[in-house]
């Protein structure tokens, strides 16, 4: 069997897209689990807990993150959010793209900012994955949230940042214990 000159420029691609795919696939396996925590921190001057939990579980083509936090406010009120997005890997090593939205021909793509909707990608460094939403506001402005995740002994340590405009507005930093 011959290959054309064609066929065979394209199998140093391929072999790039195989072996990069199996160092997306050890990132992400690294972090996979449920993890739980919780924190305090000063929100308008009134001081909050938050419970917290993540899961990372690897797919086929890239892996899901789940997260929930309660907050627990001191009137007694409890407001719960949780998120769940599917990352797959990008052209660019040790950087996902999210997909949370559907286009007319079923391709799962990342959400518009443009339109109100935050932009989220994820990445791997070291022992890190971080994942970043960025908001663009009613304003124009930028908003972005920030959560590094750093692989400890027994769990993660978790590290949020809300920024707007380059200025710090909330900092939340917590130990998630690896369940199971």
């Amino acid at each position: 069997m011959k290959l054309s000159v064609v066929g065979l420029r394209a199998l140093p691609f391929l072999f790039v897209f195989i072996f990069s795919s199996i160092a997306y696939a050890a990132d992400v396996d690294r972090f996979a689990g449920t993890y739980t925590g919780n924190a305090e921190f000063i929100s308008n001057d009134e001081k909050q807990r938050r419970d917290l939990s993540t899961t990372i579980t690897p797919n086929k083509d890239g892996f899901t993150l789940s997260w929930t936090s309660v907050t627990h406010r001191k009137d007694g009120r409890i407001k719960e959010a949780t998120y769940t997005i599917e990352f797959f890997p990008s052209p660019r090593e040790g950087i996902y793209s999210s997909a949370m939205k559907v286009d007319i021909f079923g391709k799962r793509k990342p959400l518009n900012p443009l339109n109100g909707e935050p932009f989220v990608w994820a990445r791997f460094r070291d022992d890190t994955f971080s994942t970043y939403s960025l908001f663009i506001t009613e304003e124009g402005e930028y908003e972005m949230q920030e959560y590094h995740r750093t692989l400890t002994d027994g769990g993660l340590d978790l590290v949020f940042h809300r920024v707007r405009d380059s200025m710090l507005l909330r900092e939340i930093k917590a130990f998630l214990a690896r369940e199971g």
